[in-house]
């Protein structure tokens, strides 16, 4: 298990482990935005467990997406307006920011440190000695 799908899957709980609080604290009230912080919640539990018990690249790529995805919905809510809602920074909306930077770099460092074909050099290998 590598540093950056546990730190991935700490990050992704946090992130729903949020949203599912905001969605209990009243979000589920929302319509679209509520239903969307469901689809977080599970995604966010899903992705964690897939990181832990898959090793694949996929579950690297789906934290990847699901942290810059989540960053910039909410982004989206404090700058405008997401689905009619608005929104603020407040501590849950920090806690959740940074752990969904810290998903999309766990994520990239992941997929890049656990590429295939990586040579002693960190650079892809071929078949052939001449390259």
């Amino acid at each position: 298990m590598t540093a950056a799908r546990m730190v991935g899957a700490l990050a992704a709980v946090v992130s729903a482990v949020v949203h599912l609080y905001l969605w209990f604290d009243g979000v589920k009230d929302q319509g679209t935005v509520g239903a969307l912080f469901v689809v977080n919640v599970v995604a966010g539990f899903g992705i964690a467990a897939a990181l832990l018990v898959w090793k694949h690249w996929l579950p690297l790529f789906a934290l990847a997406g699901f942290g810059a995805t989540t960053l910039l919905c909410f982004l989206i809510a404090v700058n405008g307006e997401l689905f009619g809602i608005h929104t603020d920074w407040s501590w849950y909306a920090w806690v959740a920011a940074a752990s969904e930077v810290l998903a999309v770099l766990a994520g990239a460092y992941g997929l890049n440190e656990e590429r295939p074909n990586r040579g002693a050099t960190g650079r892809r290998t071929t078949g052939s000695p001449g390259g």
